[in-house]
């Protein structure tokens, strides 16, 4: 048996990189500064600094699932985006669906299980009618599905205007996209539901993501928040046409992945394969309703101490 000297032996951990308690400093920064500089801490401390040295310099986009705004995170995104640190929100239709149900009516997210059973999950009558409404209104104006919703908002009477995204992003001219699978959402199942539209608007908010995407090259960041399949998977076209029409680019930007579980499709099509020629991929696990608002604070301390 042949042992070795300690001195000679590479360490994973180093005492430096401890916690620190609570000192008589409790501000969010001193919290931040007192965190280990290890595993999932150290990665969330540099995805936060990947998106403050991008804000005002490159685009950060933000793609989110349905899980984001029924956690009631909506404000906290609309903040960042009067803050003009987002540059494009992309939104599966889940997700644009629980935003207008909460605009509009100031409740969303039924019981599965128990409109199942009777088959009346899905059926709201005033959702379906309404968002299909304005995805053919939408086609017919050559709108994106986004818009289509910001604009039907805009003539309704709402519960909650300063709650949806698809409103505050169309107000603050922020790009949005609303990316739809037929058959994936309640909508769908609406006798007024029209193929021809859902797909027209949907696909011009394809090319809408991919036109922002070039921004991202040399610093920006993409997050993907929630959506376990179908934005990893735009995502991962859209940018392709993006380097398809750029030589190459984007490159060197920032991919992470935040969920309450880890996915193949996310890793691979966020996280891996778009930062294989240069950039940085994360995964943090954890819920949105506690990660999300800890990026967003952490952001902002930040920027706040740059000034």
């Amino acid at each position: 048996m042949r042992t070795v000297p300690i001195a000679r032996r590479p360490n994973k951990v180093r005492a430096e990189e401890f916690a620190t308690p609570p000192g008589s400093d409790r501000s969010f920064a001193a919290f931040l500064g007192a965190l280990p500089d290890v595993l999932a801490a150290r990665d969330f401390l540099a995805l936060a600094r990947a998106i403050a040295d991008a804000a005002g310099n490159r685009a950060v986009v933000v793609m989110i699932g349905g899980h984001v705004v029924k956690t009631g995170l909506a404000p906290i995104l609309i903040d960042l985006m009067r803050r003009r640190i987002i540059t494009h929100l992309a939104m599966n239709a889940s997700a644009a669906i629980h935003d207008y149900e909460i605009a509009r009516w100031g409740g969303t997210s039924e019981d599965v299980a128990a409109g199942l059973r009777d088959g009346t999950f899905g059926m709201a009558e005033e959702t379906g009618r309404e968002m299909n409404e304005a995805f053919i209104r939408g086609q017919g104006q050559r709108w994106g599905m986004g818009e289509s919703l910001a604009r039907a908002l805009d003539g309704a009477s709402l519960a909650h205007p300063e709650l949806s995204l698809l409103k505050n992003a169309d107000a603050l001219g922020v790009p949005m996209s609303v990316h739809s699978a037929i058959g994936a959402e309640i909508i769908h199942q609406h006798p007024t539901a029209s193929g021809a539209a859902i797909g027209d608007t949907s696909h011009r908010d394809f090319r809408r993501l991919a036109a922002s995407l070039p921004a991202l090259h040399d610093g920006g960041v993409v997050l993907n928040l929630g959506s376990a399949v179908i934005l990893p998977e735009v995502f991962l076209k859209a940018l392709t046409i993006a380097r398809n029409l750029n030589e190459g680019r984007p490159t060197g930007f920032t991919a992470a992945d935040l969920d309450m579980l880890r996915h193949y499709r996310p890793h691979e099509n966020v996280v891996r394969r778009p930062t294989l020629d240069g950039g940085k991929g994360y995964e943090i696990t954890g819920h949105h309703e506690l990660m999300v608002p800890l990026l967003a604070w952490s952001v902002l301390s930040m920027i706040d101490s740059r000034r």
